[in-house]
């Protein structure tokens, strides 16, 4: 009997312990966010994130009563931003705007990344996704894909396509490209997409496979031409502009997609909330006009959906990597 009595007190004891830390676990939930979320862009400024984080950042102000703070830290194609915020208190007061560059096509890569992709980050929601444009410096004398294909061959390894990075989409974009086409581009890597334009744009480099936002106003002063958009069909921001694959390289597709997530760990509660309100924020009609005009599109998804996006798109990276031979010099 008193052995018996001594387990029931013992059992009461903990289960007393535990009901303060309950309820502290709800208190914070339900009082989050009480101060600044820093949220980590892995790229350089002016890129295709930056809109992301502005847009859906001030609609969850109106709500919540704080700011996303954008704390760029560019290089090794996302990967020492995305290092820094795996790193991170997984409090909910650091997110990290992942996207392919960071999460996909560097998992094969680079064999030593130091993080991965999956167990070191709560997957909170898809952002949006977009195809890559195919632009030109005006200077080349090809106005259509199937003329560059032509002219690569004439030339191969004189044309330089520029990227935001090795293992970023705009890299893989060029080297599948070579790969379907049967041609030669040279590759030359920047420290963001903004970095690699400016030197499209000067004419150091002669294309590049572009995320859509930040090319566009280059393409309506003239100082850069579309020769294709890399999607299935032609998008309705550039309606007369032909797909890549109609304009001279059947099957060719090429993409990119952004995402909100923060380091393993997060409660589950503050996760609700950020994906509640994220998603509410990426449905609102302002917002879902804003990305359109810059031909993006919102994807809102569950916790659980967007890791599962992610997964889908390491595997697919993967396999086109290895089909196309692509590496990182």
């Amino acid at each position: 009997m008193k052995h018996q009595l001594r387990r029931t007190l013992a059992l009461a004891t903990l289960v007393a312990s535990l009901v303060p830390l309950s309820a502290a676990a709800q208190g914070a939930a339900q009082n989050y966010p009480n101060k600044p979320i820093r949220v980590v862009v892995p790229f350089a400024a002016g890129g295709a994130i930056d809109p992301v984080v502005q847009l859906v950042g001030r609609k969850t102000q109106e709500v919540w009563g704080q700011q996303f703070v954008m704390d760029h830290r560019p290089g090794a194609t996302g990967t020492i931003g995305s290092q820094l915020a795996a790193k991170a208190p997984a409090d909910g007061y650091t997110l990290l705007m992942c996207n392919n560059g960071s999460h996909s096509g560097i998992t094969i890569l680079n064999p030593k990344l130091p993080y991965d992709p999956i167990k070191d980050f709560t997957h909170i929601s898809l952002g949006i996704t977009y195809p890559a444009l195919l632009v030109a410096h005006p200077s080349i004398q090809a106005k259509t894909v199937q003329e560059l294909i032509t002219l690569a061959k004439t030339k191969p390894g004189q044309i330089n396509y520029a990227s935001s990075g090795a293992g970023s989409s705009s890299h893989l974009g060029g080297e599948i490209f070579n790969s379907m086409a049967g041609v030669k581009l040279t590759h030359v890597p920047y420290k963001g997409n903004s970095l690699a334009l400016t030197d499209l744009v000067s004419g150091q480099v002669q294309i590049m496979f572009s995320n859509i936002g930040p090319a566009m106003p280059f393409v309506k002063s003239g100082q850069l031409k579309i020769l294709g958009v890399a999607s299935a069909s032609r998008i309705p921001l550039l309606p007369d502009v032909p797909t890549v694959s109609e304009s001279g390289l059947p099957g060719y597709l090429m993409g990119s997609w952004i995402g909100f997530c923060g380091p393993a760990g997060i409660p589950k509660d503050i996760v609700e909330k950020l994906n509640t309100d994220i998603v509410k924020a990426l449905k609102a009609p302002d917002v879902v006009a804003s990305f359109r005009a810059l031909g993006v599109e919102p994807q809102p998804l569950t916790p659980e959906q967007s890791e599962a996006f992610v997964r889908r798109d390491i595997a697919t990276s993967s396999q086109l990597i290895r089909q196309a031979n692509i590496k990182i010099d």
